[in-house]
């Protein structure tokens, strides 16, 4: 949404495609939904990306300078219980979308990766030079695929396509199964918040505002060949292919007590702690190397993260301050 509407903003001509899903309450999708379409630049195809049928239907319709894939089942502790979810929308919806963009002869496919790939990677900051051979959850694993696919097709049809490395996106309208949320929700119904590791958690965490800057940025660049790509010694970020990846994050972890300190801050109460073991699937710090990023389109981070837990605070309580919307079936 915030994608969509930057690009609005300068007057591009958007396509959006969702299948609006319950994963988490489809009252807040269709709400983020409600801010695009009064827009004459805006069309909506609701589809699912897995959906050959709808898929070649979009790029039939219409041509595109750019596709900016960020549809997928996100989350790594969803992954551990609904596996066939991650296989279907990250594995063949990715799948759908590289053929339509290939049939299409799109100009520059951008695609959401994450952090998650680094998985077992304990060397901070994490760099795109680094290697990602091990994920440790499913929905990294399925990332990290869509990386290697995407290389394939920028190698056999020179399909230009940029993947994005995420690090822990927060802010308005966000996910409710993220952790500002989830404690944000608990701390205003006077609930416990559960801090895994016992707290001992950092994270890179990255305003949207911030991650929609790199993304236009990023998508107004194709992916070019590396001229000085070595097959012989290859680096894990670039390829004499037209396929780059790039971390985008805050580059200044917080530790988790810092975040939710913050939070109690905006919120005007309390949180009440309950700590717990580390979750599996999880890491105990992320950190975005964006030196790359930098380099390449001139981006650096600009939100500190208390004006972003700020911004996110004032949005959420009034988003949630209609009854009717705390009630709704928020499926975490």
């Amino acid at each position: 949404m915030h994608t969509a509407e930057r690009l609005i903003a300068r007057n591009d001509e958007v396509i959006g495609v969702d299948n609006l899903n319950d994963y988490y309450s489809p009252e807040l999708k269709r709400d983020r939904l409600a801010r695009l379409t009064p827009h004459k630049n805006f069309h909506f195809y609701e589809a699912d990306i897995a959906d050959k049928v709808a898929i070649e239907k979009v790029f039939t319709d219409d041509s595109f300078d750019a596709v900016i894939h960020l549809a997928a089942q996100a989350g790594v502790r969803y992954s551990l219980i609904h596996p066939f979810d991650y296989i279907r929308s990250n594995l063949e919806g990715f799948g759908v979308i590289l053929e339509a963009c290939r049939l299409h002869q799109a100009k520059h496919l951008v695609f959401a990766s994450t952090s998650s790939v680094y998985g077992t990677n304990t060397q901070l900051p994490f760099s795109e030079h680094h290697t990602a051979d091990h994920p440790i959850s499913l929905y990294a694993a399925t990332k990290r695929s869509n990386e290697l696919m995407a290389h394939s097709y920028a190698h056999l049809f020179q399909l230009p396509t940029t993947g994005l490395r995420f690090f822990t996106v927060y802010g308005p309208w966000g996910r409710p199964d993220m952790a500002a949320f989830l404690f944000a929700k608990a701390i205003m119904a006077g609930e416990p918040i559960h801090v895994f590791n016992q707290g001992k958690m950092a994270r890179d965490f990255t305003y949207v505002d911030d991650i929609v800057e790199a993304v236009i940025r990023v998508a107004d660049q194709p992916a070019q060949p590396d001229p000085l790509f070595d097959r012989s010694h290859p680096d894990a970020a670039t390829s004499d292919a037209p396929w780059r990846i790039y971390n985008i994050g805050n580059h200044q972890p917080a530790d988790l007590d810092s975040f939710i300190a913050e939070l109690e801050r905006c919120l005007g109460k309390s949180a009440i702690r309950h700590l717990m073991p580390m979750q599996a699937g999880d890491v105990e710090s992320t950190f975005a190397d964006v030196r790359d990023l930098g380099a390449a389109v001139d981006f650096a981070p600009r939100t500190p993260l208390a004006t972003g837990i700020e911004r996110f605070a004032k949005w959420y309580v009034n988003y949630y301050s209609n009854q009717s919307a705390l009630n709704a079936d928020q499926r975490y």
